[in-house]
């Protein structure tokens, strides 16, 4: 089994699209596993296009968040703060099909539909996690989400388990519940200082590591209470540069200069920090570039058309007409591609 979780503590980057290409290319590159989607967003953009795009998806997650109990990552957590420290024996209550609703979903890609839930339950969940009895409360409350992973693969008939999580930005209770539940971290971002933030406050938050002047308050972190309560936190995976503008069919001279500072700090903290990152032969190993072609994400997105079977030509979307040129999708496919084979 694989699990993956996408986070950057900054929002904007892209996230949730490249969310969805990864797990639908991955899905329909390999039919003989399961892929488990968790869209722990409480936007639930990731959700809108797995179900088939703004214009099917307001109905569907109607229904979904009607059904008793909700079948929803926040239907999944009310059920567990109703008993926080018992397993969930029927975790089917909680996971959809999007074929049901998405003719262009890929038949072995499940999904546990994000939901605006999670806020309200926040206070709840971390409550939950300090409690002074069992002793163990808070480690419990952060394996929440393996638990409903585990009692998915038990259930699952295929050869294999393939799972991806689109975690929220901001580094509250049930992200930290995501990320706990994952082995990798990718981590998107954009060529502009705010993302080199967000990077940042990743290794902050996630592990503690930071700039001298603020270590003694990365210290006080996530990371050092995990270390103590023996909760395994992912290693990082892949950093992706999100949206690169191309000149001559290389990066652009100032997507360059402005990404450059983005990849000396990761690259400074991988050679400080080897155990927090996955095995890499060399730096740049950590890194992958995704082109802006701003019209494919548009259309697939609302459309909820993985890469794959994206056709070219006019799209009609929210009453305007698209247009989605051939060339532009090989190339996205391609650089979609090249990340599943890193998977």
């Amino acid at each position: 089994m694989n699990r993956y979780a996408l986070w950057n503590n900054k929002g904007g980057v892209g996230k949730s699209f490249l969310a969805f290409s990864i797990a639908c290319e991955y899905a329909l590159e390999n039919p003989d596993e399961d892929v488990l989607v968790i869209d722990m967003c409480p936007q639930a953009n990731l959700t809108e296009m797995l179900l088939g795009g703004k214009d099917v998806t307001a109905t569907a997650l109607d229904d979904l968040y009607a059904k008793k109990p909700r079948c929803s990552v926040g239907g999944y957590f009310e059920a567990r703060l109703n008993s926080p420290f018992m397993h969930i024996s029927n975790i089917a209550d909680f996971v959809v099909h999007p074929k049901k609703y998405n003719d262009n979903a890929p038949e072995n890609l499940w999904l546990v539909p994000g939901d605006n839930l999670l806020e309200l339950l926040s206070e709840a969940i971390r409550q939950a996690s300090n409690m002074s009895l069992p002793a163990d409360a808070w480690p419990k409350v952060m394996r929440w989400l393996s638990d409903l992973v585990r009692g998915f693969d038990e259930s699952s008939q295929a050869s294999d388990l393939a799972v991806f999580i689109d975690c929220n930005p901001s580094f509250s209770i049930y992200t930290q519940i995501a990320l706990c539940a994952a082995d990798n971290v990718v981590v998107p971002f954009t060529a502009d200082d705010s993302s080199r933030r967000g990077i940042e406050n990743v290794f902050a938050l996630l592990y503690g590591i930071s700039a001298s002047e603020l270590q003694g308050y990365a210290k006080l972190s996530f990371s050092k209470r995990a270390g103590e309560e023996s909760v395994d936190l992912p290693k990082l995976h892949t950093f992706v540069s999100n949206r690169v503008t191309m000149y001559k069919g290389k990066p652009s001279s100032a997507f360059e200069a402005k990404s450059a500072p983005i990849k000396r700090l990761v690259e400074a903290v991988a050679v400080e920090n080897k155990r927090s990152f996955v095995g890499f032969k060399s730096l740049s190993d950590l890194f992958i570039e995704m082109p802006d072609y701003h019209a494919v994400a548009v259309v697939a997105s609302s459309e909820g058309t993985p890469l794959t079977k994206l056709k070219s030509g006019h799209h009609e979307i929210d009453g305007d007409t698209v247009q989605v040129n051939q060339t532009s999708i090989d190339k996205y496919k391609k650089a979609i591609k090249k990340l599943v084979e890193r998977i």
